[in-house]
């Protein structure tokens, strides 16, 4: 019996590396690529801030092509729909029924995700729905993934929770408040080895940086952290590890 295609919506993080190796686990779906939206004007993995050189040398150590959807510095939520849009309609005419996603709770994330999909008449895969996410983060650890943390929110997390090694010690240290996989948004990772990998990713730790951003639109203010104690959700400060590669 053939399998269903399907791509994965790839972040490069953790959700997405054990999403992917419970569905290979299924082996209902032929998975036809990794989909990851990428910011043109930076060259790197929107919102988490790896380099596209990683995020390609991960893809070739997973085994599965990657297709790289390249977006503006700060894209408005048109301009966003507009080119997924278009990459969607892609996939779909070179035989792609379905895709994949990390999501674990977000029920607002997971309606817009499949409200999209369905209007080009895709279906939405979500293997990780509804785990609690402790089990999640101990089963991730326990499957000899590995991980490192690459960008926290400032609002949540400090400076010293960025650039950390995903392990027990890790999700110990979090914050009570905290989800343990950083389902809302506390923290973003970058997995480069696990059994969903044929060699691991070799890379390089390069300075910590601090950015913020505002309202589309906006003009910055200072990238001083101390500045950043506003309760605009909009005026949101990140700590980034920045990982290089290796020669």
């Amino acid at each position: 019996m053939n399998s269903e295609k399907a791509f994965f919506n790839w972040s490069g993080g953790k959700d997405s590396a054990l999403a992917l190796h419970k569905l290979r686990e299924v082996g209902s779906y032929e998975i036809a690529c990794l989909l990851t939206t990428v910011n043109g004007y930076f060259d790197r993995v929107s919102m988490h801030g790896v380099r596209t050189g990683l995020l390609e040398q991960q893809a070739e150590a997973i085994g599965i092509p990657l297709k790289k959807v390249i977006l503006p510095e700060m894209p408005d939520m048109e301009t966003y729909e507009r080119i997924m849009g278009e990459e969607l309609l892609k996939l779909k005419a070179g035989g792609v029924s379905n895709a994949v996603f990390g999501d674990i709770f977000l029920e607002d994330l997971r309606k817009y995700r499949e409200d999209k999909l369905a209007q080009v008449g895709l279906k939405c895969i979500f293997p990780l729905w509804k785990v609690p996410t402790h089990e999640l983060i101990r089963e991730f650890i326990d499957l000899g993934f590995k991980a490192i943390t690459v960008c926290v929110n400032d609002k949540i997390l400090d400076r010293s929770y960025v650039g950390r090694t995903i392990d027990s010690k890790f999700v110990s240290d979090l914050p009570e408040k905290v989800d343990p996989c950083g389902e809302n948004g506390e923290f973003h990772s970058f997995v480069y080895d696990g059994p969903i990998f044929k060699k691991p990713v070799e890379f390089g730790i390069g300075e910590i940086v601090y950015k913020k951003y505002k309202r589309p639109g906006e003009v910055s203010k200072s990238d001083d952290a101390e500045t950043l104690n506003s309760d605009d959700p909009f005026d949101s400060g990140f700590w980034y590890c920045d990982l290089t590669l290796r020669p």
